[in-house]
């Protein structure tokens, strides 16, 4: 089975946020959960990038690891998924986790933190039903439906790239060789013939 994955091409990136938009209105997120967001390096200055991040769905994800509550499943294809029935909202795994994906949604009462919401990679919950009762808590299967993640799909500039690892990586390659040592395809020089 071929192994999913997501990255940001931070040479298109434009910082639009349409891949939050997308993520948090196309799966009805509570308030206080973002399972994606856009950070700006150097905002402001030269050499400003931005990225948009959400759970890299790691080969040995530390989320998965000091989960006490077995939680939190990798399916074959390498998708990391959380089981609301059963997270006991510890937060382990936000403190694990070096992409700070595990979300809690706000609570009324203080210190509760409620079930771990965090990317599915649109492609539903943990079971394999696809049922609308799953659809509610964990958002629309997309991938069982055959089309790319929200975010991916709603990205104006395609610089974020979604679905199998080696195709992934073939088109990011051959971006990163056009471009060639230091050139930017859409660069100011390319935009306007002159600097």
């Amino acid at each position: 089975m071929a192994r999913m994955t997501c990255i940001c091409d931070v040479e298109r990136c434009i910082d639009c946020n349409g891949c939050v938009v997308a993520c948090k209105e196309g799966h009805r997120l509570p308030l206080g959960v973002n399972r994606r967001r856009v950070i700006t390096l150097n905002q402001g200055r030269a050499g400003e990038k931005s990225i948009s991040v959400s759970c890299m769905h790691c080969a040995d994800p530390l989320c998965l690891a000091v989960c006490p509550a077995k939680a939190i499943t990798q399916r074959e294809d390498g998708i990391v998924l959380v089981n609301k029935k059963v997270c006991i909202g510890c937060g382990y795994c936000s403190m694990a986790c070096p992409f700070g994906a595990p979300q809690f949604p706000r609570s009324e009462v203080p210190g509760e933190r409620g079930a771990m919401d965090k990317c599915t990679y649109c492609a539903g919950g943990p079971e394999e039903t696809c049922s609308e009762e799953e659809g509610q808590p964990y958002g629309r299967n997309r991938l069982a439906e055959g089309k790319a993640p929200l975010c991916a799909g709603m990205c104006a500039t395609k610089a974020l790239l979604a679905g199998d690892a080696d195709i992934v990586a073939d088109v990011y390659r051959e971006r990163v060789c056009r471009r060639g040592a230091g050139g930017h395809p859409w660069g100011w020089t390319r935009a306007y013939g002159k600097e």
